[in-house]
């Protein structure tokens, strides 16, 4: 399958985005995707043309009833379809963060969302590109950090202790610079 030719994204800046992105219409059936949102699924347009966006991310929900994406109780309230729906309605931006359960065989994850959905200029059918953005490691640094009140060792996710610094490099990108403050600096006085 070839992306509808009705809309007039440049390849070069779709595949540019580095959030994965997607263009769908009313029924959240995806029409066109860039080259994160085939890093994200694992497939590529030929598989998912006109398939529905929750069966394509592994929405848990997709399998609620027979119908598929969308036609479940779940569905009526689903960030992604009401937003998909509202901004074609209105013909305006709407963004909103959300939680998601997504199965990826028999791997449930959670996943903290910034879905944007945007209309796209079209004449023929309504159109929209749809954005899933993966914040969850923002939320991560937000949630609460168990640490020893002895040694100052984060406990991580998978129950482990480990220092300060091993843990924001991995778990968070961050690396971590030595220094002393002036109270430290004064009160060690070999470093006068």
């Amino acid at each position: 399958m070839q992306p509808t030719p009705n809309h007039q994204l440049d390849r070069t800046t779709f595949n540019a985005i580095p959030i994965p992105a997607f263009v769908v219409n009313g029924d959240v059936q995806i029409l066109d995707l860039n080259d994160a949102a085939t890093q994200l699924c694992g497939q590529d347009l030929n598989m998912v043309f006109r398939i529905r966006g929750g069966e394509v991310l592994g929405c848990l929900h997709s399998m609620d009833v027979s119908g598929g994406c969308g036609r479940g109780e779940a569905c009526r309230t689903c960030v992604i379809r009401t937003s998909v729906v509202s901004c074609l309605k209105w013909q305006a931006v709407r963004r909103h963060k959300v939680n998601l359960q997504l199965a990826h065989g028999l791997i449930v994850k959670d996943f903290q969302v910034l879905v944007t959905v945007s209309p796209l200029p079209n004449g023929v059918e309504k159109l929209a590109l749809l954005m899933v953005e993966d914040i969850t490691e923002f939320f991560t640094l937000r949630s609460p950090l168990h640490i020893c009140m002895k040694c100052k060792k984060i406990r991580d996710d998978k129950q482990s202790w480990t220092d300060v610094e091993t843990y924001l490099h991995e778990d968070a990108g961050v690396d971590i610079s030595l220094g002393m403050c002036p109270t430290c600096v004064e009160k060690y006085s070999e470093f006068h």
